[in-house]
């Protein structure tokens, strides 16, 4: 479990916590949402990371999680909707690990999850020491003659 010590209080324990202390330091608030049901929203998938991704280790957690999100990505541009939140971020740091994994197949499987994932890897500021996940820009058909 992460740890922030602080000069000033007491150190803040677990992952959500931490980083949301930062983007409030940072006055970046709207990281968190705008509106309420953004909010909301936001701290689902903030929960969701914590409880399911960082949980998920066996091959079928991981299909779970990647379906999640494939449904969920269908009609949106970020996990929150259409603003760029604190969720995108450490939900991307959470699943790096997996998709760098992922053949070419599995992601055109999950091709909503891919291309929110390769939106954000690419989001000014977000990739830092990660490696860039590849994804082939053309849809791959099986049956072509």
């Amino acid at each position: 479990v992460p740890v922030l010590q602080t000069n000033n209080g007491p150190g803040l324990t677990g992952l959500m916590t931490i980083a949301a202390h930062l983007v409030r330091q940072a006055r970046k608030d709207q990281l968190l949402g705008s509106t309420a049901e953004e909010k909301a929203v936001v701290q689902q998938w903030l929960e969701y990371r914590v409880t399911r991704v960082n949980g998920g280790s066996s091959k079928e957690d991981v299909r779970t999680i990647l379906k999640d999100l494939n449904i969920h990505l269908e009609d949106k541009v970020y996990l929150a909707g259409n603003i760029f939140t604190l969720a995108d971020i450490l939900m991307y740091y959470g699943l790096h690990h997996i998709m760098v994994d992922l053949t070419v197949q599995e992601k055109e499987k999950y091709l909503n999850v891919s291309r929110w994932f390769n939106h954000i890897q690419h989001y000014p500021g977000v990739r830092q020491h990660l490696s860039n996940v590849v994804f082939i820009k053309n849809r791959l058909y099986t049956n072509a003659h």
